[in-house]
């Protein structure tokens, strides 16, 4: 397992993230605890949550994913050994149940997310501590113009000042984003450097085969301002792993159990990804773990968040650590790209 530094942090965190957004939904506890521990002992020292999770999102299993790694931490006793990231959410998506439903970034709620998550992993810190999405209405979640509202949201400084009090207070230890634009990224970072206030260390955003969409504005960024990206769904909620090849609908995939997860199966994504699949095939190569090297791959990832829902599909998303994608391979991968670019955005 190779290892890359999590911004300007002192932290070295893992090429593979645990992702865990799936526990207390489509996987229990122990299958859980087997996935940490398999991932562990694969060296990966990094894992990712959310006070939102698991998903769908669902007021009767809100917080469930985090209690069930705080569960872990106590029967291990290996708190230590993790790199932990979680999230504090922001308003709308369907999560009216989380606080007043009315979420902002402002003192009032990010405290009492920071103390309840605090509380379900069992732990006094989280290192590295994500706005999920932004407060403000803009473009992300898909939507690629951006259409201009007049709205009162969080001032950015004041968000960076209560991040800063918790750092102070020692419960978290850097902080990142999620679901940004460049003009956010940039604006954070801004303030930062201009107050001496905490610098964001990473950006969480969707990349893969399906959406590149991160390389158009934010991988520039990513590099130039050490913010680099932790990449979600870089297998297209499993379209890239061609389990849903020509339509095939398999009884425990994600896309079949849940209407909510539409992104990626527009008929533009099922051709390229048909493509992306056979591309792999035609090379003798697991699609899944081809998609998943070239993820990893871009220099401006930091980190790719793997997620599954069994010890057999994440032996197979932990074997693409050690995939050297060829050059007739990428060429391949552009090939597509090229006439059909950012299917899925």
């Amino acid at each position: 397992m190779k290892y890359r530094p999590l911004g300007r942090s002192n932290l070295d965190v893992s090429a593979l993230c645990l992702g865990s957004m799936t526990w207390g939904e489509q996987n229990t506890e122990a299958e859980g605890f087997a996935q940490i521990d398999r991932a562990q002992a694969a060296g990966i020292n990094f894992i990712d949550t959310a006070e939102m999770y698991p998903v769908p999102p669902r007021g009767e299993t809100y917080g469930a994913t985090e209690r069930i790694i705080g569960n872990y931490f106590k029967a291990r006793g290996n708190r230590a050994d993790w790199i932990l990231a979680s999230k504090v959410a922001g308003p709308g998506n369907a999560i009216n149940h989380i606080r007043d439903g009315q979420l902002k970034h402002n003192r009032t709620h990010i405290v009492a997310a920071l103390d309840a998550s605090l509380k379900r992993l069992q732990t006094d810190w989280i290192d590295l501590y994500q706005l999920h999405w932004p407060e403000r209405s803009t473009n992300y979640f898909g939507q690629l113009g951006y259409r201009h509202q007049e709205q009162d949201f969080t001032p950015l400084q004041e968000t960076l000042d209560v991040l800063a009090e918790q750092i102070r207070a020692g419960k978290i230890r850097h902080i990142g984003l999620s679901n940004e634009t460049p003009w956010g990224t940039m604006k954070f970072l801004q303030l930062a450097d201009s107050l001496g206030l905490p610098r964001m260390v990473s950006i969480q955003n969707p990349y893969n085969l399906l959406n590149r969409s991160f390389e158009v504005g934010l991988a520039e960024v990513a590099i130039r301002e050490q913010c680099g990206l932790l990449a979600y769904s870089p297998l297209a909620f499993g379209m890239l792993s061609g389990k849903y090849d020509n339509g095939a609908r398999p009884a425990n995939g994600r896309i079949t159990l849940f209407s909510r997860f539409t992104r990626y199966t527009n008929p533009q994504s099922q051709a390229a990804c048909a493509r992306y699949v056979a591309l792999a095939r035609t090379h003798g190569l697991d699609p899944a773990q081809m998609a998943l090297a070239y993820v990893t791959a871009q220099p401006f990832v930091t980190s790719n968040i793997i997620g599954a829902t069994s010890l057999e599909q994440l032996e197979c998303n932990l074997g693409s650590a050690e995939l050297n994608l060829s050059d007739e391979v990428l060429e391949g991968i552009e090939a597509i790209h090229r006439e059909q670019p950012n299917p899925a955005p």
